[in-house]
C-alpha cells in the first residue's frame, strides 16, 4: 500500500525538500503541497491523503486551526487523515494545542531524513509519534500546563484492570515493547490491549490516549 502525503508549509524550499525526500522512498507518494492552512483544508478534502505534514506556524490559518478544521470534517471512519505536526522548536506551546486538536504527533524540522520517513510510516499505520528526544518532557509539560478538569469516568469504567495498567504506561510515553517488558506480556498482546483501549475511550491514536490518561488523572506529570 502506498502512503499518500500532503505537505503544508509556508516556505517553498521546505516543501520542495520534504517532497523530494519522501518521493524517493518506496511506498510513499507526495500528492500535494500547500502554503497555508486554508489551502491545506481544501486540498485535504480533494486529495484525501493518508498523512498530512503540517507546519505549526503559518499565515492566514495556522496549523492548529487547520488541523481542527480537517479533523472536524466528515471522513469515512476507516480513512481519517493522520496529521504530523512540523515545528522548529522542541518545546513549542503550540504543539500542545495541536495534539489536543487531534494531531497524531510532531517532529522537529531539523530531524534526520530517516526520522521523517519513519514518522510518516508510523502515523500512517495508525500509531502516534512524538519526537523521541522530547517525548516524556513534552508529555509532562502538556499535563502541567493544561489543567483540565477530569472527564467523566464512564469510559474508565469500561476498561479492564489490565487495560488501565496499559493506559497508565501509555501516558508515561512507553512504547509497546516497553509496556510488554513492564507487564511481562508479549508485544502483540500489548497491541491488542491498545486497540481495545482506543476503541473504548474513543481516542484516535496513542497521543489522544495520553491526553485522556492525564485528563482523567490516571497519569501524573513527573
Amino acid at each position: 500500500m502506498t502512503i499518500s502525503v500532503l505537505i503544508v508549509d509556508d516556505q517553498a524550499m521546505v516543501r520542495a525538500g520534504f517532497a523530494a525526500l519522501l518521493d524517493a522512498h518506496d511506498g510513499i507518494r507526495v500528492v500535494g503541497q500547500a502554503a497555508d492552512g486554508a489551502a491545506a483544508v481544501n486540498l485535504s478534502a480533494r486529495l484525501d491523503p493518508d498523512v498530512i505534514l503540517m507546519d505549526v506556524r503559518m499565515p492566514q490559518l495556522d496549523g492548529i486551526q487547520a488541523t481542527q478544521r480537517i479533523l472536524g470534517s466528515t471522513y469515512p471512519a476507516a480513512h481519517v487523515p493522520r496529521i504530523l505536526m512540523l515545528t522548529t522548536f522542541d518545546i513549542d506551546d503550540y504543539v500542545y494545542d495541536a495534539l489536543q486538536a487531534g494531531a497524531s504527533g510532531f517532529i522537529l524540522k531539523d530531524a534526520l531524513p530517516e526520522e521523517l520517513v519513519h514518522a510518516v510510516r508510523v502515523v500512517a499505520a495508525g500509531d502516534a509519534l512524538l519526537a523521541p528526544s522530547v517525548t516524556r518532557r513534552m508529555i509532562a509539560r502538556f499535563a502541567a500546563q493544561k489543567l483540565h478538569k477530569p472527564r467523566t469516568s464512564a469510559p474508565l469504567a469500561d476498561l479492564t484492570d489490565r487495560e488501565r495498567e496499559v493506559l497508565v504506561l501509555i501516558g508515561a510515553g512507553k512504547s509497546n515493547r516497553e509496556i510488554g517488558a513492564s507487564l511481562f506480556i508479549a508485544e502483540q498482546t500489548v497491541k491488542t490491549h491498545v486497540g481495545k483501549i482506543l476503541a473504548k475511550i474513543g481516542a484516535r491514536d496513542r497521543v489522544q490516549a495520553v491526553i485522556f490518561a492525564y485528563d482523567t488523572g490516571l497519569a501524573e506529570p513527573a
